[in-house]
């Protein structure tokens, strides 16, 4: 039974900071590609940053600078620290996990991210 739980969403005040959290079960953690999407009502959901097993990582342009996707194998967990948060970032987040690029995508429930003064 593959699980990902999500925590860390809150309400911020723009220009606040977060770090959400994923610990996985299941899965063979090191080995996995793990993701940060993120999705609004209404619109398609958004592939925020991706870290490989060997640590690579990748960020869409509107989060660069800001946002930072890390690692912990030996606690198999996934975190994005976000900073400098604008009510845009308002989403529900989502943490992925695949195995390899085209395979199966398993996925957390998401939380919730709220940027608002």
């Amino acid at each position: 039974q593959v699980q990902l739980v999500e925590s860390g969403g809150d309400l911020v005040q723009p220009g606040g900071s977060l770090r959400l959290s994923c610990t996985t079960s299941g899965i063979n953690f090191s080995l996995y590609i793990m993701g940060w999407y993120r999705q609004v009502p209404g619109k398609q959901r958004e592939l925020v940053a991706s870290i490989t097993s060997g640590a690579g990582t990748k960020y869409t342009d509107s989060v660069k600078g800001r946002f930072t996707i890390s690692r912990d194998n030996a606690k198999n967990t996934v975190y994005l620290q976000m900073n400098s948060l604008r009510p845009e970032d308002t989403a529900v987040y989502y943490c992925s996990a695949q195995i390899s690029q085209y395979a199966q995508i398993y996925w957390g429930k998401g939380t919730q991210v709220t940027v608002s003064s």
